[in-house]
């Protein structure tokens, strides 16, 4: 019985479970890096990959669409040896806003990382999710590859752009605590070309899109429900990105945007200056959440109206990352006259966002 009692023993004194891992933090001052930070930071807890833009089928129809990849650490033990440790989620989505169809189309699916399936690799953008795909060309352009169901995707995307570093040369802050924060790019004002397959029916397309990496480990303060924001490539080559964080009274945490202008100059705005102001409310039949799909966006003098490509835009994610949120294609006009397309992301009119 000895050995046994001491092996019983020995069992009370371990710890339940691993110590929690120590995520990376963001700090101020560190400078993005080529090609290495297009690809995945493993330590940070955080991460994703988010393509959206417009296209037009054959018939010079309108549609919108979304391509994202996530990358999580996970509280698992990342010294534990075996493979299959979930260390390490991978979780995609996928949307395409067809006015003629009234909705969106959607897929989600979610793995661990591993055995080649499904993984997010350091280096370069390379993402993979079974047969979902996400990877950088040397020559800069994206290739995604989407297939599930009624909606696939073939996709490439060819910058036209110089990168453009979001908030403070890539330190993108969240709100007014020490870490609320994230490393944050966009490539803006990218030419699409590719083809859709919806209900059967393949179509050749062409668009432009926006793409946003953003990594993190602690974004979101504890008095905050979600956020709005919008990525609008501009008609005359300008690229205007903006969000708010908003407290769970409705007010706001923390707001930015900026403007790269057609001849590359850049103008950040900040708190008071940024302001998401609702027109329209359309309420899903699905959640009874109430989203602002028509609103004004004021950067400092200018006022921007940003109306939806169509109501119907909300996406529940809730087989993926847990969250229903709106997402969509929206039209933007200043001054009464056309001036860009986009989309808008609208997350915690449900409930609350959790990172």
């Amino acid at each position: 019985m000895r050995p046994l009692l001491a092996f019983l023993l020995l069992l009370l004194a371990l710890p339940l479970r691993a110590a929690p891992p120590v995520f990376a933090p963001v700090t101020p001052g560190r400078a993005l890096a080529f090609p290495a930070d297009f690809g995945a930071h493993p330590d940070y807890r955080t991460e994703w990959w988010y393509a959206t833009g417009w296209l037009a089928d054959a018939d010079g129809k309108p549609l919108g669409f979304q391509v994202t990849f996530f990358r999580s650490r996970t509280d698992a033990d990342a010294a534990n040896p075996s493979a299959f440790a979930a260390t390490q989620l991978i979780i995609g989505h996928a949307a395409l806003s067809d006015p003629a169809r009234g909705g969106l189309l959607h897929a989600q699916r979610s793995a661990r990382a591993g055995f080649g399936l499904a993984y997010a690799r350091a280096g370069d953008t390379d993402v993979k999710l079974d047969d979902w795909t996400l990877r950088r060309l040397p020559d800069g352009r994206y290739q995604a590859a989407i297939r599930s169901g009624e909606l696939a995707l073939t996709l490439t995307l060819a910058p036209s752009q110089p990168l453009l570093p979001q908030g403070d040369r890539g330190f993108s802050r969240k709100g007014p605590g020490a870490g609320r924060a994230s490393y944050y790019y966009s490539e803006p004002q990218l030419r699409v070309t590719g083809e859709v397959v919806r209900a059967g029916r393949r179509t050749a397309v062409t668009g432009t899109a926006w793409l946003d990496h953003e990594w993190s480990s602690q974004v979101l303060d504890a008095n905050a429900a979600g956020w709005d924001w919008t990525g609008i490539n501009l008609d005359d080559g300008a690229a205007l990105m903006a969000f708010r964080i908003r407290a769970k009274d409705g007010g706001t945490v923390w707001s930015h945007a900026v403007l790269r202008d057609a001849r590359g100059r850049v103008t950040q705005y900040e708190g008071d200056a940024v302001r998401f102001t609702p027109r329209t409310l359309w309420t899903s039949p699905r959640t009874g959440a109430a989203y602002p799909v028509a609103l004004d966006l004021d950067t400092g003098p200018v006022r921007w109206h940003i109306a939806p490509l169509q109501p119907d835009q909300e996406l529940d994610a809730r087989g993926s990352t847990g969250a229903v949120y709106w997402e969509g294609a929206v039209r933007v006009s200043r001054d009464g006259q056309a001036a860009g397309r986009g989309y808008l992301e609208l997350t915690g009119y449900v409930s609350p966002m959790k990172l």
